[in-house]
């Protein structure tokens, strides 16, 4: 494989990307406000309201979700008064389906602009034609999507990491963020949940006209992540070690399964036909 001919797509890709503000923006501005303003807010809001005494009112008020929790979670929260509590239950539990949200988003727009933009741009078929081959294309153009997704949602932890660990410090008076399921989440799930954006950016890309459709029909993969995230709080499923490893080996099939059909789908003579 002629790795600068891949290196030469990747660089390509995102060159092009970047100049897009319909691809820059999206992934500066939701990522910002869904890992930085929201959980900020979400933890610190306590602190300017009324004094709270314990932490039954919020376990009587999140009733679901405490009652069937596993033994080694409900350990986070013994002991702890309602600010303690809400800091745990905010920053361990609800955020976490959000990290999932957020490579699939990058991957998706950035993949919609490598893949269906081409097709906008009239530059597709002149790429088709140049002495690389249909591998080192595909993976050229995986990479420009695969690579910056993880990037961000990395960056997106780190500061998440940091904001949640003030609030630890104020209001548990310790560092406690991350633990183990919050590492295989980052190390394992979100490459995978990156992997998955564009496998389905590569299927929607090959009958999507524009940038724009490609993008708004790609947003569906994100409902399984919605799901997840009211399972959580409805008690039916806790972001446990075991469990965040699970979801990962099931998202990682899936993206076998779809690049898959997508390297299939991606063949020379196929896309030159759909021109």
């Amino acid at each position: 494989m002629n790795t600068r001919a891949v290196r030469a797509v990747v660089r390509k890709d995102l060159r092009i990307a970047l100049r897009n503000k319909g691809v820059v923006l999206p992934i500066i501005i939701v990522p910002l406000i869904m890992m930085i303003v929201m959980p900020a807010v979400m933890i610190f809001l306590p602190f300017y309201l009324e004094p709270m005494d314990a932490g039954e009112e919020l376990r009587q008020e999140m009733g679901a979700f405490f009652a069937n929790m596993p033994a080694e979670l409900s350990v986070l929260f013994a002991g702890l008064n309602d600010q303690q509590a809400w800091l745990m239950l905010s920053s361990m539990f609800m955020f976490a389906p959000f990290f999932l949200i957020i490579p699939l988003m990058v991957s998706s727009v950035i993949g919609a602009d490598s893949f269906a933009g081409e097709k906008e741009r009239k530059t597709l078929e002149a790429l088709l034609y140049t002495p690389i081959t249909t591998a080192e294309l595909f993976i050229g153009k995986v990479l420009a999507a695969f690579l910056p997704a993880i990037t961000v949602s990395w960056v997106c932890f780190v500061l998440y990491s940091v904001v949640v660990n003030i609030g630890g410090v104020m209001v548990l008076g310790r560092i406690f963020f991350p633990n183990l399921a919050w590492l295989v989440l980052i190390l394992w799930v979100v490459p995978a949940a990156a992997a998955l954006g564009i496998g389905f950016i590569v299927l929607v890309s090959a009958k999507a006209k524009s940038f724009q459709d490609a993008y708004q029909i790609s947003g569906l993969v994100v409902i399984p992540i919605i799901l997840l995230l009211f399972g959580q709080m409805g008690g039916v499923l806790y972001f446990s070690t075991p469990t965040v490893a699970l979801i990962g080996l099931v998202i990682w099939v899936l993206d076998v399964v779809l690049l898959t059909i997508a390297v299939r789908t991606f063949g020379r003579g196929e896309i030159i036909a759909r021109l």
